[in-house]
């Protein structure tokens, strides 16, 4: 991060971790999609891969004669497939998080426990023990539960293992399409942080949460998420702005008040997650998404002038025009080369088809 006026240089490892949750996909053994997602970061957010990074390793309920992954039911095939995945991601994630010293040996593992408890406390069952693998240096954690978590889960027990006082929420489905100025937002986000806590915190609105755009989110402060409701239209007018971060006043950050509290990639206060999403183990069941759950709850409380609790943001590039995701669907998608050869397949389907046609 940049200094200003004499202030102390925050590095950027120091400000953010790296979440990246991943769960059993068709994909696997391959790492397509998270390789896609690391190279989006090349492109388009590359300080990124200076951070720390924690994996969660999330993993299934039972094996069954067919694949559903939404309800934590693999195949035989897919569960042996699993394993493997698991340690080819970790070889992905040390060769890119390793710096060219590092390169001559594997870095050492510390191993820790812990458990990820949910739901009522009177029920022992109630919880899922993690083994966590951690370097000496705290710069790449993973984090592997014995049975399946949840996306939800998944990224509070990352949380609770971060220490930096900001978090990069990411799924294995997400990569990048447009860049993202990671350092201008970390700037704008301590900034609001120390408005908040000063006397001028009542003409700063806070900003906890900043969600990437992806498709379904063009136009959101125009679109019926927002207009058809009048304290929410209302909001979006007082709120809505560009922010300029002190280090680079030149540098606009377009954000727009976000009536929800989405999973899909995002930045957030670390403490601020843990407060309002997870300020007790009654709040997430084992297997839970945030946006099912405390997601709906957020819209409905700011529907009601309650905004600044959440205190969530959409980065809005050029009005909402452009997005910065692209979703490739974990739950279907096979991998590069799997999808290349249903494709050729088809191709020379559709070209023994116009051989054999009575028209030929």
């Amino acid at each position: 991060m940049s200094a200003r006026d004499g202030a102390p240089i925050t590095p950027l490892k120091d400000l953010i971790t790296l979440i990246i949750t991943t769960s059993p996909t068709p994909s696997a053994p391959f790492t397509d999609l998270i390789s896609g997602v690391l190279d989006s970061f090349k492109t388009h957010c590359p300080n990124l891969l200076f951070c720390r990074v924690i994996v969660v390793f999330d993993t299934y309920d039972r094996i069954g004669e067919c694949m559903r992954l939404k309800k934590g039911q693999v195949t035989h095939e897919l569960a042996q497939a699993l394993e493997l995945y698991k340690v080819n991601v970790k070889e992905l994630i040390l060769k890119e998080w390793r710096s060219e010293v590092e390169h001559g040996a594997s870095p050492a593992f510390f191993h820790d426990n812990a458990l990820a408890e949910f739901g009522s406390p009177k029920m022992a069952e109630n919880n899922v023990a993690l083994s966590i693998l951690q370097t000496a240096d705290k710069r790449i954690t993973f984090v592997e539960p014995v049975a399946r978590l949840g996306f939800g889960l998944a990224v509070r027990s990352a949380l609770r293992v971060t220490e930096t006082p900001y978090v990069w929420v990411q799924q294995h489905d997400w990569p990048l399409v447009r860049d993202i100025p990671l350092d201008s937002m970390l700037e704008v986000m301590q900034a609001s942080e120390n408005m908040q806590n000063s006397s001028d915190s009542d003409s700063a609105p806070p900003v906890k949460y900043i969600c990437l755009p992806a498709i379904r989110m063009l136009y959101y402060a125009t679109s019926p998420h927002v207009q058809s409701f009048p304290t929410l239209r209302a909001l979006t007018a007082q709120l809505k702005r560009d922010f300029f971060p002190a280090s680079r006043p030149d540098v606009a950050i377009p954000l727009t008040p976000l009536f929800f509290w989405h999973d899909k990639p995002h930045i957030a206060s670390t403490a601020h997650y843990l407060a309002r999403i997870f300020p007790s183990r009654l709040t997430m069941a084992r297997g839970g998404f945030i946006e099912d759950h405390v997601g709906q709850r957020a819209r409905a409380q700011m529907k009601e002038g309650n905004w600044a609790k959440w205190a969530c943001w959409l980065y809005y590039p050029k009005e909402g025009r452009e997005i910065c995701l692209k979703h490739r669907n974990g739950r279907k998608w096979r991998g590069v080369e799997a999808e290349l050869q249903t494709k050729e397949m088809f191709l020379g389907m559709g070209t023994k088809r116009d051989i054999t046609s009575p028209e030929s």
